[in-house]
This record gives C-alpha cells, sequence and structure tokens, in this order.
C-alpha cells in the first residue's frame, strides 16, 4: 500500500509540474505556406518569427510566460487553412494566429478566429478585400494591400507610359482580382478591350499556363506587361518573358515584389523589373530606421542571409502582440483587440497605424526597380536586388473612410465592424 500510495504522489506530482510548465507558456499559432508556390516567403516568416521569439523569451516572455510557435502548412490553399487555424485554436490552445501569403489563405483564417475570439494577423496578404469587404474585428493586416501598392505605383507608371497599351497577366484568385482592378483604376486602364488580360490558375497552375500566358503577351505586344503573380509563380513567368525576349520590348511591372521572388527569378531575370514593397532590407538604411537596421543585421547573422517582407511582418507582428497583451494585462482577445486599434506603433520602418475602423496597418509603400545583375552579385549574400526609386506616405496611399464605406455598402456590409462582446 505504501508503494502504491508513494506512486500515486509521485504521479500527481508529476501532473502538477506539467501543468506548472503549461501555464508558463503562451501559443501562437503559425499557419504559412511551408510548402506550395509560396513556400519561400512561407519560411522567411518562420525564420523571422524564431528571431522575434528568441528575444521576446530572452527578455522574459510575455508577462512572464515563455512564447511557443505551434505551425500548420496551409500549402496556400484556403480549405486547408481553415481546417489548420481551427486545430490550433481547438486543439492545441493558441492565443493568437498570424501567418499567410496567400489572402484567400488570410481570408479563410480570419473567420475562423472571428468566429473564437482570437486575434489573427496577416502577413502577405495584398488583397483590398482582407482588410475592405471581408474586414473583421478580430483580423489586422500588417503588411499594405493592392489599392496602396496601385497608388503608389500610378504616378511612375502614368509619368513613363501614359498612352500606352498594357496587358495583365492575373493570377485567378481575391488578390489577383482586386490587384489587377487597382493598378487598372490608377493607370487609367479599365478598357479590357485595349488593355487586355489573361487569367492563370491558383493554386496549382503549371509550366503549361505560364507558356500559354507569355505566348499570348507575345502576339499582343503591350508595352507595359503586368504580372499580377506572386512567390514562385512569377518567378516562373518572368523567367519564361527573359527567354522569349520580352523584356527588351516591353516593361515588366510585378505589383507586390519580394525579395524571395527576385531571388527566385535570378538577378539576370529580374534586371529593370520595377514594382512595390512595403518594406525591403534596404529601407531602415537608406532612412535610418534605427530597429530595423537591428532586425536586418540580426537576421542575416542567424541565417546568412538578408529577411525580406514576408520575414519583417512576421517579426513585427510578434512584437506588436506582445506590446498589445502587455497594455492589456491579459490575453484575452478582445482585450487585445481593444489593445491595437487605433495604436499608432514604429518597428523596421517608419511610423505606421493599426487603423481603426478597418485594421489596415497604415504605412508607407515603396517603388523599387531591379538593380543590374552585376550589382546584386556584388553584395555579400548576392541579395542586393532593390533600388528604391519613390516613396509614398501611408495616408496618401490608403483607401480613405468614405471609399471604404463605399466598398463595404457594395457587397452589403455594414459600415463598421463587429462588435466586441458585452458591447453594442
Amino acid at each position: 500500500m505504501k508503494k502504491i500510495s508513494l506512486s500515486i504522489l509521485l504521479l500527481v506530482l508529476v501532473a502538477l509540474a506539467g501543468a506548472a510548465v503549461a501555464q508558463d507558456v503562451v501559443k501562437v499559432g503559425l499557419n504559412y505556406p511551408k510548402t506550395g508556390p509560396y513556400a519561400t516567403q512561407g519560411l522567411d516568416q518562420w525564420r523571422a518569427a524564431e528571431l522575434a521569439v528568441a528575444e521576446i523569451n530572452a527578455g522574459g516572455g510575455i508577462l512572464g510566460r515563455q512564447v511557443e510557435i505551434v505551425w500548420r502548412d496551409s500549402r496556400s490553399k484556403a480549405d486547408l487553412a481553415t481546417k489548420n487555424v481551427t486545430d490550433l485554436i481547438d486543439n492545441e490552445g493558441v492565443q493568437m494566429v498570424f501567418g499567410g501569403s496567400a489572402s484567400s489563405v488570410a481570408i479563410a483564417a480570419g473567420k475562423v478566429c472571428q468566429a473564437r475570439g482570437v486575434p489573427f494577423f496577416g502577413t502577405l496578404t495584398y488583397s483590398t478585400a482582407t482588410t475592405g469587404k471581408e474586414a473583421r474585428r478580430y483580423v489586422f493586416r500588417e503588411c499594405d494591400n493592392a489599392w496602396m501598392a496601385a497608388e503608389a505605383m500610378g504616378d511612375y507608371l502614368k509619368n513613363n507610359f501614359s498612352g500606352k497599351k498594357y496587358l495583365y497577366i492575373t493570377a485567378d484568385y481575391t488578390w489577383g482580382h482586386t490587384t489587377e482592378a487597382s493598378v487598372r483604376t490608377f493607370t487609367d486602364t479599365q478598357d479590357a478591350s485595349v488593355h487586355k488580360s489573361i487569367k492563370t490558375p491558383f493554386p496549382g497552375a503549371t509550366d503549361a499556363d505560364f507558356k500559354k500566358a507569355i505566348a499570348f503577351a507575345k502576339m499582343v505586344k503591350p508595352d507595359v506587361l503586368v504580372m499580377v503573380l506572386f512567390g514562385g509563380d512569377m518567378a516562373k513567368a518572368v523567367r519564361l518573358a527573359t527567354a522569349e525576349g520580352l523584356k527588351s520590348d516591353m516593361q515588366i511591372v510585378v505589383p507586390s515584389l519580394t525579395l524571395g521572388m527576385a531571388d527566385d527569378g535570378g538577378a539576370k531575370v529580374m534586371e529593370g523589373v520595377v514594382g512595390t514593397l512595403p518594406w525591403c532590407w534596404q529601407v531602415p538604411y537608406k532612412y535610418d530606421y534605427p530597429q530595423g537596421k537591428q532586425f536586418v543585421e540580426s537576421f542575416a547573422a542567424r541565417f546568412n542571409r538578408y529577411p525580406s517582407t514576408s520575414g519583417a511582418s512576421a517579426y513585427t507582428i510578434l512584437h506588436q502582440y506582445k506590446e498589445a497583451v502587455e497594455r492589456a494585462g491579459s490575453f484575452d482577445g478582445t482585450g487585445v483587440v481593444v489593445a491595437l486599434e487605433g495604436h499608432e506603433y514604429q518597428g523596421v520602418k517608419d511610423a505606421q497605424v493599426w487603423r481603426d475602423f478597418d485594421h489596415q496597418s497604415v504605412q508607407s509603400v515603396y517603388m523599387v526597380r531591379c538593380k543590374p545583375a552585376a550589382a546584386v552579385k556584388a553584395d555579400k549574400f548576392g541579395l542586393d536586388f532593390f533600388e528604391i526609386i519613390s516613396s509614398i506616405p501611408g495616408e496618401q496611399a490608403v483607401r480613405t473612410r468614405e471609399e471604404w464605406d463605399a466598398v463595404r455598402t457594395k457587397a452589403g456590409k455594414p459600415t463598421h465592424l463587429e462588435p466586441l462582446p458585452g458591447n453594442s
């Protein structure tokens, strides 16, 4: 009997110790594309998230609890994202979810988080819908959006290609559709009979799909070829366009660029391509942002390369979540939402703000041109792709409240986000 009692006592002590350890940990969920066409952007999110968590835990964690990342592979599929995020919240007990790349994935994740009262942060989700007609109270977007990117490149394209013929090669999902529509608006190319478009499937586009699109471009002979493609899909298309000699006859524009995309395409292939991004590793050095420089140097020391936009977003999100929880004094999702709404912050770039009515991070957007291959290769990591040719402040780039209200009304949605529990 004494042996049995001692065994029971030991089991109880082990269980209590385990419970104490569990209470000292807070789980956050990362739903990201570990595989699939956006895997390069996913890998950078994972790397930067690891770096942020290491920094946060070294500083004592969040409210005294160490942070643990629990991840799932979205493969850039919306239906899988729904399953993943449900599992992360219901079975893993995460207090927050972040991640993305495909906007369809972010929108699906946001729906689950809204239903469960858990904050969701989109890393790369450029469709205007994410904080537009699909905006939700528990959803926040840290990157810019398609409207902001189009606004940033509008002046450049109109100044250099006014009256010229455009062709759009567009990924056939929400980000592609809203990006094409936004670029058309800011370049006065709404007439699709003149400025044609060809769609590529997403996800699951094949080499044959991209060859068909490039062959169409070769036949149409536009002055400006707008590749509304992302990740590995963009890299495949720009390589094909270069091989077919299109770059000598037309300007290639990629509305939403990242370092990973440029690296996948290759230095020679990307020469002269223009596009926009909310951040690149050159930004903190060009504009002297100390926290941004520290992030770049810590990331480079840890991973032997520079971070990209997706990494900067994941890193910023985790630090922003920490600060919001600490302002709220609790991990309660409702309190975190309230602590974020309207909050101004500065991380790896200049000041940003979580806009209160749609949760879009209002921020500067940069127009870039890809450098000559020799300049890229001269860099110690071979990753000095971007020359920043202009920038636009967030307040100028973002949709106004009136424009947002019009989008919501047209979609049959209220012009305010869902009330929080306990509020009317």
